[in-house]
């Protein structure tokens, strides 16, 4: 009985909700850039398209295919990532990253949303699956970066 207690904590109410509201939950009609990431373990995938601008997100747009956990972090993500530097959502993923492993803090604001998330940390095979939306956003501006290398 406490596998299933585990299950009804892990997909929380709160998680639902967040999964079935995803922000930005559209591709953009004309991105600067684009990069999908995959789960192998799973299947889940995430493609995000960014618009940059002064380094910044600018406009963004996900199409999430994913379990109840990839989609919840996906909502946190879309809901915050406009006006984000690439910086700051590597430190989102490395934080969110060390929640789930390491038994890290939750990740600063404005991705402290991530902490809907912590009753996942004793599934690791659910971890991939969480942190693809940031690792597809990490992936698209560094495809934006080496594009402006490349006209350099």
């Amino acid at each position: 009985m406490s596998g299933e207690n585990d299950l009804i904590k892990l997909y929380s109410q709160r998680i639902l909700a967040l999964a079935a509201d995803i922000p930005h939950a559209a591709r953009l009609a004309a991105p600067q850039v684009s990069a999908k990431r995959r789960s192998p373990l799973c299947g889940s995938t995430v493609t995000v398209d960014l618009t940059l601008a002064d380094g910044r997100i600018a406009d963004f747009g996900q199409d999430v295919k994913a379990c109840a956990l990839g989609q919840a972090a996906a909502a946190v993500v879309g809901a915050n990532a406009i006006g984000r530097t690439r910086a700051e959502i590597a430190t989102a993923r490395d934080q969110l990253s060390a929640m789930l492993k390491a038994g890290g803090p939750v990740p600063d604001a404005p991705f402290d949303g991530l902490e809907v998330l912590l009753p996942a940390r004793d599934y690791k095979n659910r971890h991939a699956s969480i942190l693809l939306a940031l690792e597809a956003t990490l992936a698209a501006f560094d495809e934006a970066l080496d594009a402006a290398r490349a006209q350099a």
